[in-house]
């Protein structure tokens, strides 16, 4: 989103390396969200915009990959308006990331590795958090210090 750490750089560094790469596509009339496989930076390009202005497969885009059917995953890359050197972390109240989370702690693999891409201007004292926030491992923003 626009106001998000924007990772085309980091997309284009994965495909660089030969490593898979899944992004996610949003329910917006529930709260779950899978994380599809990508081929390349360019088929990016060419994924329908959301309501959101997120490019994602379409809901009628059933022949890719889903993370949890195979390997699982590694590693996620938590986007959220706000996060605390605890590790909570304030997203836009739908609960995707964590219902994702939730799902991958019952995959063989178990919880993926997650790190939150921030601005310093999201650092907050402390996040506000509910009963489902799962926490993330780690956050990295740019300290100019």
């Amino acid at each position: 989103m626009h106001d998000e750490v924007h990772t085309d750089d980091i997309l284009q560094d994965i495909f660089k390396r030969g490593k898979v790469c899944f992004i996610p596509r949003y329910f917006t009339k529930s709260s779950r969200m899978d994380m599809l496989r990508l081929k390349d930076t360019e088929e990016v390009k060419t994924l329908p915009l959301t309501s959101w202005d997120i490019r994602q497969p379409a809901d009628e885009d059933s022949d890719r990959e889903e993370a949890l059917t195979s390997g699982g995953l590694d590693l996620i890359l938590m986007p959220g308006l706000g996060f605390d050197k605890k590790g909570n972390r304030l997203g836009r109240g739908k609960g995707f990331y964590d219902t994702y989370l939730e799902r991958c702690m019952t995959h063989p693999k178990g919880k993926p590795y997650t790190i939150a891409l921030a601005f310093k201007e999201q650092l907050c004292a402390e996040v506000p958090v509910g009963e489902h926030d799962i926490l993330i491992d780690e956050v990295l923003y740019e300290d100019e210090e």
